[in-house]
C-alpha cells in the first residue's frame, strides 16, 4: 500500500472518532500514513473497549493521540487546541478536520411525556453544526491548518426528508451544510476546502438510537441499487479520497456516499 501521507507532517483531527464513521475514517487515514488525533466523549466504562480499538491505529506506525473530552465547550476547546499544538509541534499541520459529532436530541415534537423544546434544538445545532465553525475558526487563528487543508463533515438524508423524532438533528444537518458552503467560500483564499459527505443508512451506534431505525434500514435495503446498506468503510474511503492532493478542486459540495440509495 502506498502511504502518500507518510513523512508529510500532516495530521487529521477527528471530532467524534471513537466509533462509527469517525473511527473508520481515522483508521483509513492512518493506513495511508496520516498522523491522527481523535477527540471523543465517552463514559469511563467504555474506555477500555475504545482504547483496545485505538490499537489498530497505533499499529499503522503513525503518530496518534486521543482525548476523551467534550469538544463543544469553549473552555475545553481552548485546552484541547493548546494540547494539539504541543502534540503536532512547530512543523505539524492539520490537513484534515473531520466533524463526526453525533450528539442530537431525538424527542418527538408531540410526545406523551416530553416534547422537543427550543433549547433541545439549540443544543443539537450547537453540537452537530456550529461546533464545526468553532473548530475551523480556532484552528485557523492558531495557524494550524496546512496550506491545502480539507474540512469534512457528515450529513444525512434527513437534510431534506422528515423522519419522526429527527426534527432537531435534521435542523442541525441543514445548518451544517450551510456552514460548510460558507466555509468553502470564505476560507478559500486561505487554501481551505470544505465538503459534506451524505452517507447512506449506516448501522452505527448513533443510528441505532433513532426511534424506528429498523424501518429505515428496511427501506434503504429495498431501494438501494446494490441491495446492501452503507458500511463505515465506504464512507471512510471517501474521507481519504477528499484528503488527497487530487481532490483539491472539490469544495462546497454535498457528496452522496450511499451506493445510489438517494436515486430511488
Amino acid at each position: 500500500m502506498v502511504k502518500e501521507f507518510r513523512n508529510t507532517d500532516y495530521w487529521a483531527i477527528i471530532l467524534g472518532g471513537s466509533s462509527g464513521l469517525g473511527y473508520a475514517s481515522a483508521k483509513k487515514l492512518a493506513l495511508h500514513g496520516m498522523n491522527v488525533i481523535i477527540i471523543h466523549r465517552d463514559r469511563r466504562s467504555e474506555l477500555k473497549e475504545i482504547e483496545d480499538a485505538f490499537e489498530s491505529i497505533r499499529k499503522t506506525g503513525v503518530e496518534f493521540r486521543s482525548f476523551n473530552a467534550d469538544a463543544i465547550q469553549r473552555e475545553n476547546r481552548n485546552e484541547l487546541v493548546a494540547s494539539i499544538k504541543s502534540t503536532i509541534g512547530s512543523h505539524g499541520k492539520v490537513r484534515t478536520l473531520l466533524h463526526s459529532i453525533a450528539k442530537g436530541n431525538l424527542k418527538p415534537m408531540l410526545g406523551a411525556d416530553q416534547n422537543l423544546s427550543n433549547i433541545d434544538f439549540q443544543l443539537t445545532i450547537d453540537a452537530m453544526a456550529l461546533s464545526l465553525y468553532d473548530w475551523t475558526k480556532e484552528l485557523y487563528h492558531h495557524d494550524l491548518f496546512a496550506r491545502d487543508a480539507r474540512i469534512i463533515a457528515f450529513t444525512s438524508e434527513g437534510n431534506q426528508k422528515a423522519w419522526k423524532n429527527y426534527a432537531a438533528v435534521s435542523a442541525a444537518k441543514v445548518t451544517l451544510e450551510s456552514l460548510t458552503r460558507a466555509i468553502a467560500l470564505e476560507f478559500a483564499e486561505k487554501g481551505i476546502r470544505a465538503n459534506c459527505i451524505q452517507a447512506g443508512i449506516t448501522v452505527t451506534r448513533s443510528f441505532q438510537m433513532i426511534p424506528g431505525n429498523q424501518t429505515l434500514r428496511e427501506h434503504a435495503l429495498k431501494h438501494n441499487p446494490f441491495k446492501r446498506l452503507t458500511v463505515p468503510d465506504d464512507v471512510a474511503n471517501v474521507v481519504y479520497l477528499l484528503s488527497k492532493d487530487e481532490a483539491s478542486w472539490i469544495t462546497g459540495s454535498i457528496i452522496p456516499v450511499n451506493g445510489g440509495e438517494h436515486l430511488m
